[in-house]
């Protein structure tokens, strides 16, 4: 289980980072940290029983429209580090870092948790792999793909009351109450708790990782050097960005919105 929970426990399974010592990270990773570290026990408590009874009430059937394909109606895709490498095996160019950057250190370098999949650049922000309306990877698209419209993680209402959501984009697109039985249900049920758990635990990895990097090679994390430098981007100017995966980061620059991979050989990669 990610966390610390018990107080006799030497270490966290985030590369080298002692219990007794996690209270020395720099704020931002230690405070965000300990939000997803609760909302993973909150996760781990959540009856298995009661998604599959809403998913069975749901009763979603894809009509192949497409429409969740489209980062227009649902943002980027979010990729697991098994996904990552999948997908690298045999389409290296569809991967890019995730567009929403978290931390920026004093010398002007940009932290990203993962990566995601490239839009074709159309106006509805296709995915790269959508060709006439239908997926050319279907029998290796990623984890997230496999499982929508279905999740299950707290996020706050249009009035800000945080609460379990577990359907996304409900009534628009698809067709609903359709038949789905007792066991198909708890099954797509227990992939999705599993789905979300990997989530939560990628990003604790990452905020502790990152945490101790920049702990380790007295690095801070400046707000303004981040405002900055994304606007100098956007301008014609260039950034450069850490992308974690598998305990580890890449390097990428971005050029007025375009994810280019610096990395060249293995041993550029920083581990």
């Amino acid at each position: 289980m990610i966390g610390c929970h018990d107080q006799n426990a030497d270490y966290l399974p985030f590369d080298g980072i002692t219990c007794k010592h996690m209270d020395q990270l720099p704020v931002p990773f230690r405070t965000i940290m300990a939000s997803r570290q609760a909302d993973l026990a909150a996760l781990h408590a959540y009856p298995i029983e009661k998604l599959a009874e809403i998913i069975s009430e749901v009763g979603f059937h894809c009509t192949c429209c497409s429409r969740c394909c489209t980062r227009d109606f649902n943002g980027h895709v979010l990729l697991l580090d098994a996904d990552v490498m999948r997908i690298r095996s045999f389409a290296p160019g569809s991967l890019e870092p995730v567009p929403v950057l978290d931390f920026c250190d004093q010398n002007g370098m940009y932290y990203a948790s993962g990566y995601t999949l490239r839009s074709q650049g159309d106006p509805k922000g296709s995915c790269h792999f959508l060709d006439e309306g239908r997926c050319r990877i279907y029998e290796k698209r990623p984890s997230i793909c496999q499982l929508y419209p279905y999740l299950l993680h707290r996020e706050p209402d249009d009035k800000g009351t945080i609460d379990w959501r577990q359907i996304s984009g409900l009534n628009l697109h698809g067709e609903y109450n359709m038949e789905i039985s007792e066991k198909e249900a708890y099954s797509l049920a227990l992939k999705i708790k599993v789905f979300e758990e990997d989530v939560l635990s990628h990003e604790i990895a990452y905020l502790a990782y990152t945490g101790r990097y920049f702990l380790d090679n007295g690095l801070r994390n400046v707000r303004k050097r981040f405002d900055d430098g994304l606007r100098s981007a956007w301008d014609g100017g260039v950034i450069e960005v850490m992308v974690f995966l598998n305990s580890g980061y890449d390097r990428w620059m971005i050029r007025e919105g375009i994810p280019i991979q610096k990395q060249k050989t293995a041993s550029d990669r920083i581990s």
